[in-house]
């Protein structure tokens, strides 16, 4: 049987049900998953993503507090009394360096929720597009979740989805079998990007910035004073680092991590 890809555009359209026991891709790239692969990076031991602020506030209390780092925002913005906002840059060595990271977002951590039946969760940005699609070649199902911004679709995500398509079409072993989304997400790509761009290839970072930021997120960014981020979000293949959510768990670690 052929492997099958497939594109979500938003957690609301679709059900844990929907993902159940396939390998799924969460993508927020401005800016939930880029901070997540960042802070790993920079060697965060984990990341621990919650719905609530006052669900992140309360497990932090559990936690020593030297070895915790409260981070997020809503609506863009970073919450108060929290360590950290959502910025990727703030998520350096020595901020995080071995502390577990509790982490709430407007819309990233909230697609995360509705993966609890898949077979494994991996956090894709363009920061770390190639390493992820290195995961992905030998998988028989595969679901890209889009987290959205507010509620719309976004086209920051919606392309990393479509490159990542793309790239396994072309790059990835025979067969995948395309869904209807799959082939939007990949035609849009292609239209837009496609053919300056390749895995493990050099690539300018203003040119993708300049794609991205034409998005809600992108416009939320721009209009909060935070569009260094968006440039930050398009530093293709910058990291290797490939997040990794235990779905048991709920925890997010480094792939390959002991």
């Amino acid at each position: 049987m052929s492997a099958s890809l497939d594109v979500h555009w938003l957690p609301t359209l679709v059900t844990a049900t929907d993902l159940a026991d396939s390998t799924v891709v969460m993508i927020d790239v401005l800016r939930a998953s880029t901070t997540i692969v960042h802070a790993l990076e920079a060697g965060a031991r984990q990341v621990i993503p919650c719905l609530e602020v006052d669900e992140a506030r309360a497990l932090a209390t559990r936690l020593p507090r030297e070895e915790v780092v409260l981070g997020g925002e809503r609506e863009g913005l970073p919450i108060a009394g929290f360590d950290l906002g959502n910025s990727p840059a703030e998520y350096t060595p020595r901020a995080v360096a071995g502390r577990t990271v509790v982490f709430t977002t407007t819309n990233g951590t909230r697609a995360m929720a509705r993966c609890r039946l898949a077979r494994r969760v991996l956090i894709g940005a363009f920061v770390n597009a190639t390493a992820v699609f290195e995961q992905l070649a030998a998988c028989p199902t595969i679901r890209f979740l889009c987290a959205g911004s507010r509620g719309q679709r976004s086209r920051d995500d919606e392309l990393l989805a479509g490159m990542l398509v793309g790239w396994l079409e072309r790059h990835g072993p025979a067969g995948f079998r395309l869904s209807p989304n799959a082939l939007l997400a990949r035609d849009h790509w292609a239209r837009s990007l496609a053919g300056r761009f390749a895995p493990g290839a050099a690539a300018d970072p203003h040119l993708l910035a300049q794609e991205i930021s034409d998005s809600p997120a992108g416009r939320r960014l721009a209009s909060i004073g935070q569009q260094s981020d968006v440039l930050l979000a398009a530093q293709l293949d910058r990291l290797r680092t490939v997040p990794e959510l235990d779905v048991k768990t709920f925890r997010i670690g480094r792939l390959g991590a002991s």
